[in-house]
């Protein structure tokens, strides 16, 4: 099981790597398919920051 600091550090080594690949991105599709990918995980840390809140 992890604990939310293990899941934060996981989400921002993400979002960490998501941000090197658009800076390093070579077209506009690529970086548009990059920008997805940081909305779907910009969704995911937001439904974690509301079930914690959920949980106090």
């Amino acid at each position: 099981m992890t604990s939310d600091n293990d899941s934060s550090a996981t989400v921002d080594k993400e979002a960490c790597r998501l941000y090197e690949r658009y800076q390093a991105a070579e077209s506009d599709d690529e970086r548009h398919e990059i920008a997805l990918e940081m909305g779907k995980l910009d969704r995911r840390r937001h439904a974690d920051v509301y079930a914690a809140l959920e949980d106090e």
